[in-house]
Parts: structure tokens; sequence; C-alpha cells
């Protein structure tokens, strides 16, 4: 049912996506906030009688039923990362360029405006279209609101084809990297740092393991045209007791960034063999996407969007699809180097090339 709520964000989805990407800023959703803006956005879909709305928690769907031959799945996260002084968004010129500058400017409203907008537009798309606007994406993966659907109503991702609205500089971004986080434990015995000679210094049993991450080398992988590049990385060390005590116990805590042909298994198994002899616990895992770019409904996405598709080398959602079935690429405004900053922007030429491209996809006959 529509809410009805006086209180509720009002959101002019016949507005630019420009004025639309403002509009979705200005309504603050940091992770664990985002009832307002998930009332808002449930309110200005219901009102358009071509689409079904369907409310999970925070997240709001919103669904074609054409009967069309081919489904896409277009998605974004509602959520930010805390405000740090840069709400609200401002429109300023900067390197001769107008730019939207605020938090979730680039990562990722830009992205979900061009999706509303269109979802309230395009009526008779050219395939059905799912879309999917989620919560708390920027914490935990246990809480992602598309992990949530994807576990309780996979259904609802079901397509051929799904896009997640991340920046990429409304370039394609194929597929994306897996990530394995895992904790080195290094022992040693206690002593008094006066005797050190009766201890065993745990810290110290740190160096080996940080002189194989030195000298680690880390791959270019091909994968479906696409070259990731991979990273293996001491993202953490942590030990001591005392000013005075020699430490019995030190963590190194290690960061894998993998390419989309391996597993999840097979990215640790070379966690295995790069720190033979030593035992580790895996404390974060989750696999990578393949490009997703080989399918002929991809290939008709890249003629109308143009430019070159590039990797994606950080993990994002389209990992989710993939585990699915699905195949997914990333395509979305704003540059990612600008994610998170306190001087987050996005070119406002982005936000409507965006549009430009998926409204061309979308329509094409």
């Amino acid at each position: 049912m529509p809410v009805t709520d006086p209180t509720v964000p009002v959101l002019d989805l016949s507005a630019s996506s420009i004025d639309l990407t403002r509009q979705l800023c200005d309504i603050e959703s940091v992770s664990g906030n985002e009832q307002r803006i998930a009332d808002a956005v449930e309110t200005a879909l219901s009102a358009f009688s071509h689409l079904e709305v369907i409310r999970d928690a925070n997240a709001v769907i919103a669904r074609t039923s054409g009967g069309k031959v081919q489904r896409v799945v277009i998605a974004g996260h509602l959520d930010t990362v805390p405000v740090n002084a840069n709400l609200p968004t401002t429109l300023e010129m900067i390197d001769g360029e107008e730019h939207l500058v605020g938090r979730g400017t680039v990562d990722m409203k830009g992205g979900v405006a061009v999706a509303l907008k269109l979802a309230g537009e395009l009526v008779d798309p050219a395939v059905d279209v799912t879309w999917i606007f989620y919560d708390l994406e920027e914490v935990a993966a246990d809480l992602n609101g598309l992990g949530r659907i994807a576990r309780n109503r996979p259904d609802l991702m079901a397509g051929d084809f799904a896009i997640i609205g991340e920046p990429s500089n409304s370039t394609i971004e194929g597929g994306c990297n897996g990530t394995a986080r895992i904790d080195i434990q290094l022992t040693g015995l206690r002593a008094h740092s006066a005797r050190a000679w009766m201890g065993e210094n745990a810290i110290h049993a740190a160096a080996p393991v940080l002189a194989i991450l030195a000298a680690y080398e880390p791959e270019q992988r091909e994968v479906d045209g696409l070259v990731y590049r991979e990273g293996l990385n001491a993202v953490g060390i942590s030990g001591g007791v005392a000013g005075n005590v020699i430490p019995d116990a030190a963590t190194v805590t290690v960061n894998f960034r993998f390419a989309p042909d391996r597993s999840t298994a097979q990215a640790i198994e070379h966690l295995r063999e790069v720190f033979d002899g030593y035992e580790f616990e895996v404390t974060d895992l989750a696999s990578g996407a393949r490009p997703g770019l080989d399918a002929p409904i991809a290939q008709q996405f890249m003629k109308a969007v143009g430019g070159t598709p590039a990797p994606k080398y950080g993990w994002t959602d389209v990992a989710r699809f993939s585990e699915l079935g699905v195949p997914a690429v990333n395509y979305g405004p704003g540059n990612p180097l600008r994610a998170h900053a306190d001087d987050e922007r996005v070119a406002t030429r982005e936000i409507a090339a965006c549009e430009q491209g998926l409204r061309a996809w979308l329509t094409a006959r």
C-alpha cells in the first residue's frame, strides 16, 4: 500500500536525473537510517500503475510485467557512509565543470536517481525490468539488503542480466574481484622483558610473514577479455601485553583480492600455499563475479552505452547476482575514487550520460 504519512519526503520523478540526485542526497540515509528514503521511494513508485511495488524491510522492489522475452534487474543501494559536514548538497563549478557536491553523490545516489526516473517513465520498456533499491550496503556483508533479498526472495532477483549502479564514471565495469581476509596467529612464550631470553617474542615471529607479503608479486589475470589485478596485503597487525612483557601472541591480518576466475576455495588454497607452515583463520570471504559480457543481451547493452569495458577491482554486489547465475555489470555515474570522501562529488554530465545510455538500451526495439 502507498505510504500516506505526510512526513515522508516527496520525490519528484519528473525532475531531471541531476535534480533527483540532489533530492535523494538531501534525505540523510546513513546505513541503518534508511526508512525515510525507502518510504519516499516506495511512495513515488506506487504512483505508477505499470509497476508492481514490493517492500522488504527498507528495500523497495518495483517491476514491470509486460510479458517480454527477457528480464533485466537494475539495482542500487539507498544508504551512505556517515555524513561529515557535507550535506545538504551544493552545485559547484570545479575545474570548469558543474559538479554536485555532497555525501552520496557518487556512492551511489546518482545511479539510484537515474534508475528511479527511468522506472517511472518507461511504461513499456523493450525488456521487463525489476528495479531494486536496497538498504545496508555500506556495512557488514551479512546485513546487506540485497543479500537478504537473495536469501528470502531470490525470485525477485531473477533475470537474464543485471546492472548495479555503482560509480564507474558512467562506463561499464565488468564483474568484480573476490575478497578474502585471514588472521595469521603467531605464538611465543611470555616473559619479563628484563629477562627476554626466557621468552619467545610472538611479535618478532611476524617478521617472516611480513617478508612473504613484501616479496609477493600479485598476478594480473585475464578473465573473459578483461584483466583483473590481484592484491595481497597486510591490513592489520596486533599484539602486546604490557610495556615490560615479552608477548606470547600476535596476529597479522591479511586481505587477498583475487580475480573472478578463482573460486573461493581456490583463493584459500592459494593462501595456504603462500603461507605454508602457518595456521590462519578465515574471517571474511566473498566470491568474485566474472565480467558477464559474453551474453547477447550484454553485447547489446555495451553497444547502446558505448565506451570500453573495464574490470571492477573492488568487490560489489554484482557477485550476488553471479552466485544466482545472473550475469551482472557495474554501470553508474561518479568516480569511485571520490566515494566516501569528504569532498565527494559527481560531474553532472556523468549523471546525464548514464541516464542517456540506460534509456537508449531499455527502449531499443
